[in-house]
């Protein structure tokens, strides 16, 4: 007996030996199970904390140690020159913000990690990893670097070497590259503790830097492959599907007195619970109604270690997924004659519709362009998920009739008046006027519109569901406004233009009377009476909004005319000095001097009132000298004005 445990362990260690040795590490070709040992540094913010007891080497708290020294942190950068490469994050994938170790070797060759590991099981084998890269460049220290060179010792606790592996010289990479190593070794019976050992065996100088994580300890032994019924390793089942798979496992040489348990895990992998009396290589699963994610492994281990889960070597892991029925939420959209009636299903990647008038669909969201009433009625859809689970819906369309309007004919009124709107229809239940303030009643079809801007009203009708439109156009005409403009002052023998304006919608003007004007249709005629006369302007609207007139004043004085005397006391009379006549010279320009020859009015060319102020003030009563220039080549006019008090 013992001979033939002796041939199976050595059939295990010569395949994995011979596949190995083509690869950067001795790495189990067998099955792994659970890590006994999963060392990835954790995860925070830069840096991390120190190691305990780990390493002789010092902390460095920054992200570029010095020689000898080490950090913890999740990236690191422009170090040394930029001569290490910038990496951003760890090797442990899905990892946020994880840390590793930052190692830059002392320049004498020695330990640089030293960890008891506990928790094993004596006569099991066990895979040794861990991950490393050269973090200097290739380019660096002009090409000739040095390359890191480690060696794993696995030891007993008082120091005999169990297994060991050189890595060699580490290249270095012209871009990121992480590499793994490891190898695996036996414990014999009462080793439960190892101690792992990794050494620096380069020389110091220009580089000999590296980066580790993720160093792993797992059960090795044969090779386990798991399967449903001979072929796949996953299946897919709807909701109250009673299908009852069976599993099996294939198991090769290795263990002498190999035992078996079947493990379910029904939260994706995060724990595992042995199956009661499940525990040959192969297993029969039960009908499982409730839907989830259900994960079936096999777990094989020595019988001398049963029921140790470290000590177990695992299958690759069954999925049996039962999976929901779609809900389907089958609706549909558009309940009127002519707009588009559209429908909608959730939940599903395949989708048959059915309905009247032999309607059918493949659309996850279907539509019937200008539906009719005898689109009406049931439509049906079967929805299948991605997992092929099928379930059915329906959903019921009602096409209603639209009803019918016509806001009348568009129409037009005058300024300020009302008018009353005339709408007709059938199939209507109901009405609505828009803009609502500008009408009498905007909920019944004949209202009294008020609009003061030319408005498009909007009638919204409706019957149950459906509604509709029309409008109408409101033409507000502006009724005729007439402005003769300022009265005005001549100097017989003068003529003057007249300066008037008409507005409103479409108007048409004249002046009265014909005598002393020289165009009756224009605006600004000019006329030439020899004495006082009015004028009046007449505006008529021609699109029957009425007739509008002002009147104008032409003043015919002999001559000019100058006050000489005035009475500012604000008593309403004759509290200013104003010469009228002036209005029929334009720019005439006007001074007043005081007795000591003090300018103390001058109205700039524009004829003014002048209040008897100078700076505001009121001056003293008294006589005051003016001058007068017309501004027309003539002699000035010189002359007295009195204040009054």
């Amino acid at each position: 007996m013992m001979k033939q445990q002796i041939k199976i362990v050595c059939i295990f260690l010569f395949f994995c030996f011979s596949f190995f040795s083509k690869i950067y590490a001795q790495l189990c070709q067998g099955s792994l199970g659970d890590p006994v040992v999963n060392l990835t540094f954790g995860a925070g913010t830069n840096p991390g904390a120190p190691l305990n007891n780990l390493t002789n080497y010092t902390y460095f708290s920054a992200d570029c140690p010095q020689d000898g020294s080490y950090t913890i942190a999740n990236s690191t950068s422009n170090c040394f020159g930029s001569t290490w490469f910038n990496v951003t994050q760890d090797h442990t994938p899905g990892d946020v913000n994880g840390y590793m170790m930052i190692v830059n070797a002392s320049f004498t060759p020695g330990d640089f990690f030293v960890k008891t590991v506990d928790g094993l099981c004596p006569n099991t084998t066990y895979e040794f990893a861990a991950w490393i890269l050269n973090i200097i460049r290739q380019s660096s220290c002009g090409g000739t670097t040095i390359k890191p060179n480690v060696t794993f010792n696995i030891e007993t606790t008082s120091g005999t070497v169990l297994q060991s592996y050189k890595t060699g010289d580490i290249p270095a990479g012209a871009l990121l590259s992480w590499k793994q190593y490891g190898f695996f070794f036996s414990t014999s019976a009462g080793i439960n503790s190892v101690v792992l050992r990794m050494t620096n065996n380069a020389p110091g100088g220009c580089g000999n830097d590296l980066l580790l994580d993720d160093i792993t300890f797992r059960a090795c032994g044969p090779l386990v492959t798991a399967n449903i019924s001979g072929s796949s390793d996953s299946a897919d089942v709807c909701t109250g599907d009673t299908s009852i798979f069976n599993l099996q496992a294939n198991v090769s040489a290795g263990y002498n007195d190999p035992v078996y348990q079947w493990q379910l895990s029904t939260n994706n992998g995060a724990s595992w619970a042995n199956i009661t009396g499940a525990t040959n290589t192969s297993y029969v699963r039960p009908p499982v109604i409730p839907p989830g994610i259900y994960l079936y492994r096999l777990a094989v281990s020595q019988r001398d270690n049963m029921n140790i889960s470290s000590c177990s070597i695992l299958s690759n892991v069954i999925t049996i997924s039962v999976n929901e029925f779609p809900v389907v939420d089958a609706s549909n959209h558009g309940s009127c004659a002519g707009d588009t009636l559209s429908f909608n299903a959730n939940d599903g990647v395949l989708f048959s519709w059915t309905g009247p008038l032999n309607f059918t669909s493949n659309a996850q969201s279907p539509f019937i362009p200008a539906a009719v009433p005898s689109n009406s009625g049931i439509y049906f859809v079967k929805v299948t998920s991605g997992k092929g689970c099928t379930s059915i819906d329906s959903t019921i369309a009602v096409i209603n009739i639209k009803p019918v309007v016509n806001a009348g004919p568009d129409t037009a009124v005058c300024e300020g008046l009302g008018i009353q709107l005339n709408a007709a229809g059938n199939n209507i239940t109901s009405y609505e006027w828009t803009p609502a303030i500008e009408v009498s009643n905007p909920n019944i079809p004949n209202p009294i519109a008020f609009p003061k801007l030319t408005t498009t009203y909007i009638l919204t009708v409706a019957n149950n569901e459906c509604k509709t439109f029309d409008s109408v156009l409101v033409v507000v005409n502006k009724n005729p406004k007439a402005d003769a403009g300022p009265d005005k002052v001549i100097i017989e023998g003068q003529s003057i233009v007249l300066n008037g304006n008409a507005s409103g919608t479409d108007v048409t003007y004249t002046w009265t009377p014909l005598e002393n004007i020289t165009d009756l249709n224009s605006l600004s005629p000019t006329v030439n009476p020899t004495v006082n006369k009015m004028y009046t302007l007449q505006v008529r609207s021609n699109v029957g909004c009425g007739i509008a007139s002002d009147m104008v004043l032409v003043k015919v004085y002999k001559k000019l005319f100058v006050p000489n005397a005035f009475t500012p006391n604000n008593d309403g009379i004759n509290d200013t000095w104003f010469i009228e006549t002036l209005e029929a010279y334009p720019g005439a320009e006007v001074k007043v001097f005081n007795r000591f020859g003090q300018m103390v009015f001058d109205n700039h060319g524009i004829n003014m009132h002048w209040d008897g102020k100078y700076k505001g003030i009121l001056l003293a009563p008294g006589a005051y000298a003016y001058i007068i220039d017309l501004k027309n080549n003539t002699q000035l006019i010189k002359g007295v004005v009195f204040i009054l008090l």
